[in-house]
Order: C-alpha cells, then structure tokens, then sequence
C-alpha cells in the first residue's frame, strides 16, 4: 500500500514539475520581446546579425548586436565610423543600436516611440516594434516623421545562440 502511494505521489510530483515547466516557458515569450534574434535584411533577404532585446528598469526596451554577418571583405571588428558622437569608431557588435521602446496603450503586442540606429549610414530613425501572435517573429519599422515612411525588417526569435 505504501508503495503505491509513494509511486502515484510521484508520479503527480512529475506532472506537477512538468506542467510549471511548460506554463511558464509558454507564457515569457508570448507577451514579450525579450530575448535573441535573427535579424533579416529587408532588401536581399539574408541575415544580418543576432541581436539581444533587453527590458530596461524603465520598462522600455532596448536592442544589442551580439554578432553579425558581415558582407564581404568586412568581419566581426567593423566599426560605425558613419556614426556621429560617442558612437563614432564604436565597434558594431556589442554596440546598443535599438532604444526607449515604450509598450503601446492601444495595441497588444507592440512597442513604440523608439529609436533605432542604423551602423551602416549612422542616421537614427525613429522605431516601433510588433509581437506575432505566435511571439516567433517581430516586426521592426525605422521610419522618418510618420510610421508610413519608413521601412520594416522581420526577425526571428532564437531559441539558443
């Protein structure tokens, strides 16, 4: 009779463990950005660069390159010599490119009144950020004055790096 109870106690302990488990990684990703990800290039549809999406104590967002994927003739070392200030010379990996993502009040799933630079010119845009429904994809506008003019890059969660 012991037995019994010690394997059926088991037994919910495993469910119970893995039913948390489960709940829990279904439920980070889903409502958030945070985390790592592809970033693919909206004009020749290759990868970019892994990037880090940070929550900052604010609650705002912020983006790191963790790696790119240069182009030819160029390699991991580059520099943002097109940036202006304290970004000048700064090398591109490790560099804080994307920040002050707020969440939307009005629309689930995204981030808005954002900055992003871009290392390859050194413009800053203004940015927003989409959530898929599935939270395996984001969607990232840069834009001039108004979200209309601007241009968006789809990119795709990691789950190990």
């Amino acid at each position: 009779m012991k037995f019994v109870l010690w394997k059926a106690a088991w037994k919910l302990m495993l469910f119970l463990l893995i039913f948390i488990n489960a709940t829990d990684a279904a439920s980070q990703p889903e409502n958030s950005p945070v985390g790592y990800w592809k970033t693919i290039d909206d004009v020749t549809g290759k990868p970019k660069a892994i990037v880090q999406i940070l929550e900052e104590n604010d609650q705002t967002l912020s983006g790191r390159i963790i790696k790119i994927f240069p182009r030819p003739g160029y390699d991991q070392n580059a520099r943002c010599t097109a940036c202006k200030g304290k970004l000048h010379n700064q090398r591109i990996v490790g560099l804080i490119f994307l920040k002050n993502l707020k969440k939307s009040k009005t629309v689930s799933r995204q981030w808005i009144a954002g900055d992003i630079l871009d290392p390859k010119n050194g413009k800053i845009y203004r940015s927003s950020l989409t959530l898929s429904n599935n939270a395996q994809k984001v969607n990232v506008r840069g834009y001039i004055g108004l979200p209309l003019f601007g241009r968006t890059q789809i990119w795709i969660r990691l789950e190990n790096i």
